[in-house]
């Protein structure tokens, strides 16, 4: 059963939880607005504001996830739909360090197209995990992965 409902962990799961959720509005909210302001060549903006917000938010996004997994003695090995949604947390913590964070101090046009690479590989890894969240595939004998 989900930790959630446990008695002794609500409190605190709770709390993670809210985080959780604040933290992914704060990681992904801005990459909506992304295309309206490189349209408009505020691109040293974008990456600014995507290391100052976005990127601390996806640290704050793991610590809290991973305080729900711990608090509700979730065994990672055996949520697939977790695990690959932590290794999409990887991956969009990578594209953010290597792909945006070098548009903040260049605004040459490579810069500006390897931002844009980032900007929708980030997408794509949001739509995944929120779909992995939702849906929590490998859970109850759906899409097993036999090891």
């Amino acid at each position: 059963m989900i930790a959630i409902f446990q008695a002794e962990n609500f409190t605190l799961y709770r709390i993670l939880y809210l985080v959780h959720i604040v933290s992914i509005v704060a990681a992904f909210g801005p990459l909506f607005l992304y295309p309206r302001m490189q349209r408009a060549g505020e691109t040293s903006a974008i990456a600014a504001l995507h290391m100052k917000l976005v990127f601390p938010a996806l640290v704050v996004l793991w610590v809290a996830g991973m305080g729900m997994a711990g608090v509700g003695k979730f065994a990672l090995a055996e949520m697939w739909w977790i695990t690959i949604t932590i290794v999409l947390w990887l991956a969009a913590l990578a594209v953010s360090w290597f792909l945006i964070r070098p548009a903040i101090a260049d605004s040459s046009e490579d810069s500006t197209k390897k931002m844009s690479m980032g900007i929708g590989i980030t997408h794509l890894v949001f739509v995944t995990s929120l779909w992995l969240m939702i849906f929590k595939p490998f859970v109850d004998g759906t899409y097993v992965i036999n090891t």
